[in-house]
């Protein structure tokens, strides 16, 4: 999947950066807000949430302030149908990991796009504190006939698992797990109206905790989780 992926945004960039020969009289601005969605290599169908703020310090770099809201999965989860009732749920996995990622940097502005347009490309850099929220996942099973939930353990027989339970479940019995992050990226910004950012992101990102987290307890698990993700974001400027 990995190598798929690359090649996706190996493609992605090329296309986008053949529009650069049309960037000329670049229209000005001092700030800018943008929000969206990314897909990643960690993640599932959708990767998280991010949110960011920039300021220019000078004509063409941009500090930034951030934050990103991301359920990283194991490597090896695997999603199987239960026997009786074909719900399906996670065979193995004991924890979620949420990452909650504050990121400070800088955006380097390498092309700038002419009004109404052309695209405007910048490199990404930014660095900062994780922190890990480590929620019990939680299984339905049938105990004497009637329905209820418990925590994945290996004692369980995968028999009786009818499925996975409640969203948030274990949320008020979550650990914290601290950990710093990095990201490099390229931004896209390929929108047509000068107060309106549209545009997306590829790149790389690499959390690290300050020990291994247990999401799978009967497979290797791991403290630094390197993924490749693309984003889609929306915002404004001015």
């Amino acid at each position: 999947m990995s190598i798929k992926f690359c090649l996706v945004l190996i493609s992605l960039c090329a296309g986008v950066l053949s529009l650069s020969a049309q960037t000329q009289d670049s229209y000005e601005y001092q700030s800018e807000f943008t929000w969206g969605i990314n897909k990643n290599t960690s993640g599932g169908l959708l990767g998280g949430l991010f949110f960011k703020k920039g300021s220019k310090l000078t004509e063409d770099v941009l500090e930034t302030y951030g934050l990103e809201v991301v359920n990283i999965k194991h490597p090896q989860e695997v999603r199987v149908s239960s026997t009786s009732q074909g719900n399906l749920f996670i065979f193995g996995k004991s924890n979620y990991l949420y990452a909650f990622r504050f990121q400070y940097g800088r955006d380097k502005i390498i092309f700038k796009k002419a009004p109404q347009q052309g695209v405007e490309i910048k490199a990404v850099f930014a660095v900062g504190p994780t922190l890990g929220l480590v929620v019990p996942y939680y299984v339905q099973v049938f105990s004497n006939n009637v329905p209820a939930y418990k925590k994945y353990d290996r004692s369980i027989n995968p028999g009786e698992i009818e499925g996975s339970g409640r969203p948030f479940q274990g949320v008020p019995e979550s650990k914290i797990k601290f950990g710093g992050n990095f990201k490099a990226a390229l931004n896209f910004e390929i929108g047509t109206v000068k107060s309106q950012v549209t545009g997306f992101e590829v790149g790389f990102l690499l959390d690290a905790y300050t020990s291994k987290i247990e999401m799978v307890p009967e497979a290797k698990n791991y403290a630094v989780y390197p993924t490749l993700f693309i984003a889609l974001f929306y915002g404004s400027r001015k």
